[in-house]
């Protein structure tokens, strides 16, 4: 028998699942202090909680029995997940349950945006009855753009189809195959941008998407464009778009999310062409109750021997073997995040070759960490150890494993290859006694390259000087140079560069540099 706590209010539909279960007992003590909570953890199988209770590292200590914890809901920052890896307890979370009702608010929004219906109601409200200042516009034969086209935006394009509009979409992992599938147009992100007469952001919060939708990238969309964020705060710069509403660029926007929430007073909310909800894109009965389902089943299945859906912390591995592979998770990792820096195309395949003592080894959990990096920079936390490979399938990415006694030179030696329709990209790292990991060959060239920190790779000619307009134009932007490697392919032939900066190269600087004129390419790489 199996002793379960309910920690937070969870829905009685997924309570259901569990108590109708006869290997189940279920405690619910939904008002625990966290003292109380760590005092009592260590009598239960099972822990079920929301966003209210912190699970944290003197709680899951004192968890003897604890096999696994349940999130229902999608985010896990309430739960300690390296103290939970490193006993043994597996965390899962329910990141499908809200796909439906985020999607349906960004229509509902889009809907109420197009034809002010907010601000009508207010009107009304207020004693007026003004229908000439509320005319709105057709859905119907628009183009809808959208950025990200995951879970939630592909059914936000199927729901818009549904209304007659033209769809047009960017994804890092979108193919032109699998929007013709779709019936979308594929377009890049100039492309969205430019074409779209409404526009709405289903990215992650990442670096790479913070503030995507600035000024610049205002200026490049249609004049009376309708902007719609139900996605995550600080995908679009606020400024920017308040200038836009009030220049008249942009004729209005829809907002669910902002940079700081809870909001009020924002400067945003001022403009009568905004119609704004205080971040309600999961809250329908049915998200909660289909969370609050998925994660139960999750518990039920991983008690009673079954594989979970939705792990989000690593799977346990023998402690022997662990031991000895461990060392390559963060080396894995890093190659996987620096490859991915370098692939401009969508990756169809990725290859990764096991050389030298490497040969001997259990593959599976580095290839995960290898993958993990790879999808990192796109979809963020969401991908990790347990479900990269999940995702680099539904992604349409062919991932293969080979094995191979010789290492060219060195004891070990990891490599990792992608494959796009563009071409290949290739990088190989390796542990060095007492040195730790490091880059050895990036393509053709060898280098040696700690895998941290702000990098930049250039790819330039091999001619004299250009190290040193490089190395002046960084000055002049204030950037100090920690290490340099440098590697060609022939006398006056093609080279590559790489820098370890100390601080990230910003959009800018970046160009300033692929001004130089014997600069083939530069790339930016946080690592």
């Amino acid at each position: 028998m199996f002793h379960i706590l309910v920690a937070d209010p969870i829905s009685k539909e997924g309570l259901d699942v569990l108590q109708q279960n006869p290997n189940v007992t279920v405690t619910e003590d939904t008002n625990l202090s966290p003292d109380e909570l760590e005092s009592r953890i260590g009598q239960f199988d099972g822990l079920l909680v929301r966003s209210q209770t912190k699970v944290t590292r003197p709680i899951i200590e004192k968890a003897s029995k604890l096999k696994i914890i349940g999130r229902a809901g999608v985010g896990v920052d309430n739960i300690d997940l390296d103290a939970a890896t490193e006993q043994g307890i597996i965390v899962v979370n329910a990141p499908n349950g809200n796909t439906n009702s985020a999607a349906e608010h960004t229509m509902a929004m889009t809907m109420a945006l197009s034809r002010q219906i907010p601000q009508a109601h207010v009107s009304l409200q207020n004693g007026k009855w003004d229908r000439k200042k509320y005319v709105g516009v057709e859905l119907k034969g628009k183009t809808l753009g959208i950025i990200g086209l995951g879970r939630i935006g592909t059914e936000v394009a199927y729901r818009a189809k549904g209304q007659r509009m033209d769809v047009i979409a960017y994804d890092p992992f979108l193919t032109e195959e699998k929007a013709e599938q779709m019936g979308v147009t594929y377009g890049t992100l100039e492309e969205v941008l430019q074409e779209s007469d409404y526009i709405t952001v289903h990215t992650p919060l990442l670096k790479e998407t913070r503030h995507m939708i600035d000024a610049n990238a205002f200026s490049r969309m249609k004049d009376g464009v309708h902007i719609i964020n139900c996605a995550r705060g600080g995908i679009i710069e606020e400024e920017a778009l308040y200038d836009a509403i009030v220049s008249g660029k942009v004729a209005g926007a829809a907002i669910d999310v902002l940079e700081e929430e809870p909001f009020q007073d924002h400067k945003l909310l001022t403009l009568p062409e905004v119609i704004a909800t205080p971040h309600l894109g999961a809250s329908t009965v049915e998200a909660q109750e289909n969370v609050a389902i998925d994660v139960c089943h999750d518990i039920i299945s991983h008690l009673t021997g079954d594989t979970a859906k939705n792990p989000v912390n690593i799977p346990s591995v023998p402690s022997d073997i662990l031991s000895q592979i461990e060392p390559y998770f963060h080396l894995a990792e890093k190659l996987g995040m620096f490859l991915i820096h370098l692939t401009e195309d969508v990756p169809e395949e990725v290859n990764i070759y096991y050389s030298g003592e490497l040969s001997d080894v259990k593959m599976a959990p580095i290839t995960r960490n290898a993958v993990k990096g790879l999808l990192k920079r796109h979809l963020g936390t969401h991908v990790n150890d347990v479900n990269a490979l999940y995702f680099a399938d539904r992604k349409g990415i062919t991932i293969n494993e080979s094995r191979t006694s010789t290492a060219k030179g060195f004891t070990n030696l990891l490599s990792v290859e992608v494959k796009t329709k563009s071409g290949v990209r290739r990088v190989a790292g390796t542990l060095l006694n007492g040195l730790g990991p490091r880059i050895v060959r990036v393509d053709q060239y060898s280098v040696d390259v700690m895998p941290e920190g702000h990098l930049v790779v250039i790819h330039h000619q091999d001619l004299p000087g250009v190290i040193g307009k490089m190395g002046s134009l960084l000055s002049k932007y204030q950037i100090n140079i920690a290490t340099m490697q440098v590697d060609r392919s022939d006398i006056g032939g093609n080279a590559i560069m790489i820098l370890t900066i100390d601080k990230y190269l910003e959009k800018d600087e970046l160009a300033g540099l692929k001004q130089l004129e014997e600069i083939i390419d530069v790339t930016a790489v946080d690592l």
